[in-house]
């Protein structure tokens, strides 16, 4: 069985047993009403349930930190005590020392349980016989013999006679009735086996408990919209400004200055097929298209933190007391 400090299985517990807050509790004996110690933690088991108090001795046996079951308590809340009920000195003495949790296993458990265990019944006193009872007068032997009928019944009665004057004055005294111990065994054994050691008695632990409603916030994550980011094509007509160039053929005509001037034969020479060919050139415009990236869109969401006020009304009890007489009401 795993056990596990209090402060370490919730930390939303609180030092608290039955009812009682035995925050700052001393620890004291019900026999002789000597301060053992104080608590210094709490252990409970895998469910949850109280087991074991931690108790530092200190007071009694200085250094040393010893286990007090949880049902060898008795809570006293007007005096913030805790009596461990039929605790002795020589019982914290043999008790195995507190140092680690992870050292808590069966075995130890076992020598822890075996100081608190009462092993020996003592016998009833009814079943002691005094040393000056006497015998009664009915074992005495006859002070007549019988007729007898032949010698094997007299021997007898000699025999009886004898053994009846041979007869002690006394018993002795009955060994004391040891009480049968359980068998315990490692794989069967639960805490519910001993409930003298781990089940509280509510005798000695009555409680009321008043109740109180709490509002505990929970948050849940719904969707409440969505942004959808697409593209699509969109056609329009763009301009563009080429400057181009043509040529284009001035044909001048003129009137030379000497007029006059006489040319031979050979260089005024009258043909039809005398033609000048200037060929002509212009520029037209090559248009093509390009895909380039004109800019980029990046979808991002970001986390905004509010407060969100809510209220609703919530229950809570309080306690009634009817007193009769003088009764003094002390609050914790």
């Amino acid at each position: 069985m795993v056990l596990f400090r209090l402060n370490d299985f919730d930390t939303t517990f609180h030092k608290d047993v039955g009812g009682h807050s035995i925050e700052n509790y001393d620890v004291y004996s019900d026999i002789r009403n000597d301060k053992v110690g104080s608590i210094k933690d709490l252990l409970v088991d895998e469910s949850g349930n109280l087991r074991y108090l931690v108790i530092d001795t200190g007071f009694w046996v200085t250094g040393k930190q010893v286990l007090l079951p949880i049902g060898r308590c008795r809570i006293d809340d007007s005096s913030r005590r805790i009596y461990a009920k039929g605790l002795t000195k020589e019982q914290v003495e043999y008790l195995p020392e507190f140092d680690e949790l992870e050292r808590v296993n069966y075995d130890y458990e076992e020598k822890v349980r075996g100081v608190y265990r009462t092993s020996l019944v003592e016998a009833p006193l009814e079943s002691v016989v005094s040393l000056d009872t006497e015998i009664p007068l009915e074992a005495s032997a006859p002070l007549e013999l019988p007729p007898m009928n032949n010698q094997i019944e007299r021997e007898r009665t000699i025999h009886r006679e004898v053994s009846a004057y041979a007869e002690p004055s006394f018993r002795p005294i009955p060994e004391p009735v040891v009480a049968p111990k359980p068998v315990y065994n490692y794989d069967t054994y639960t805490y519910h086996q001993e409930p003298d050691l781990y089940q509280m008695n509510q005798q000695e632990h009555n409680t009321l408990k008043l109740y109180e409603e709490r509002l505990i916030a929970n948050k849940q994550r719904v969707k409440t919209g969505e942004v959808t980011v697409g593209k699509h094509v969109e056609t329009e007509t763009a301009r563009i400004s080429v400057p181009v160039e043509k040529e284009r053929v001035i044909v001048e005509r003129t009137i030379p200055t000497d007029t006059s001037k006489v040319v031979s034969n050979k260089e005024a020479i009258f043909e039809n097929t005398e033609v000048i060919r200037m060929p002509i050139y212009e520029e037209t415009p090559d248009i093509q298209k390009q895909a380039v990236v004109r800019e980029e869109v990046k979808v991002t969401k970001v986390v905004e933190q509010s407060t969100v006020e809510a209220q609703e009304q919530v229950r809570r009890e309080e306690l009634d007391i009817d007193t009769d007489g003088e009764v003094r009401n002390r609050r914790s």
